[in-house]
């Protein structure tokens, strides 16, 4: 006789499965995928995401929000916050190979959405449009305390850092090599001088 589904700790469980998600995507994912990272069986996956796979894929790319938040607090927090944008992206250079192939999971999600899931799609945009946001207000006040020399629009800035950020996940699938990236992040980085 089987006994009860058991009710697993939903963030340890989105954190495998978001591993899962990430290197595979949403729709390569199967169930079989998410049982075996997760280490739960259909019953207790189903009893703790009663939405199933599109549920634990949302909550995990909302993990993803809740560490861009994270970092929001670090910027409201830091007297150069400029600083730590530019070092965000620094630190993608000296990741390790796995993490290069991997790509950001927001940006992965918003391209695999398309066409798909259009709910999950708009999840993925505004969370993007949001790191934007935090990216155009940090450099606008970096504008106006004289910190950069670009006068561009600051939101026309933030968008090129999302843009960038987008591209730099494709290019470090193609060159995961630390210094191929270092100079494409710095040359990137000098419109924000």
């Amino acid at each position: 006789m089987r006994g009860r589904p058991t009710q697993h700790n939903n963030k340890h469980l989105i954190e495998k499965a978001q591993d899962i998600f990430w290197k595979k995507g949403y729709t390569a994912t199967s169930m079989g995928d998410l049982l075996e990272a997760t280490g739960t069986g259909s019953g207790s996956f189903y009893n703790t995401f009663k939405g199933g796979k599109k549920e634990v894929f949302r909550k995990a790319i909302l993990q993803r929000r809740e560490a861009f938040h994270l970092f929001q607090k670090g910027l409201n927090e830091s007297e150069a916050p400029l600083d730590l944008i530019k070092d965000f992206f620094r630190n993608i250079a000296d990741a390790e190979n796995e993490t290069h192939l991997k790509g950001c999971i927001i940006a992965n999600s918003v391209v695999e959405m398309t066409f798909v899931d259009q709910d999950l799609e708009m999840e993925a945009i505004t969370i993007l449009k949001e790191v934007e946001q935090m990216f155009s207000d940090t450099i606008q006040k970096a504008q106006d305390s004289g910190k950069i020399q670009n006068r561009t629009d600051a939101k026309i800035l933030g968008r090129y850092l999302i843009t960038f950020w987008c591209g730099l996940n494709t290019l470090r699938r193609m060159y995961p090599d630390p210094d191929i990236l270092q100079q494409q992040i710095e040359m990137q980085l000098a419109a924000i001088s």
